[in-house]
């Protein structure tokens, strides 16, 4: 039987693998696609519409028990699908 996790953004609880696992790195989020990075972690379905809701929640300080703001833009692009290069 598989883990299940509630996502961050909806609240809704779904089997870990189709959750992405998010950590803080310093001030910045950051996924972790091998669910293997120490610290406390948060779960999110991976859709604009639940991270939306998390950063409007301001859930994500809330899960990672994060003290100072969280940076989101990485997380963000990577849902939008966007590469960022620095050139």
């Amino acid at each position: 039987m598989e883990p299940v996790r509630t996502c961050v953004g909806c609240r809704s609880r779904d089997p870990r693998s189709s959750l992405l696992r998010v950590v803080a790195r310093g001030s910045e989020l950051v996924v972790d696609d091998t669910a293997t990075l120490p610290g406390r972690g948060a779960w999110l379905h991976p859709t604009l519409e639940c991270f939306r809701s998390a950063v409007q929640r301001r859930a994500f300080g809330r899960a990672l028990k994060a003290n100072e703001a969280l940076d989101t833009e990485t997380l963000e692009n990577r849902l939008n699908g966007t590469v960022i290069t620095n050139e």
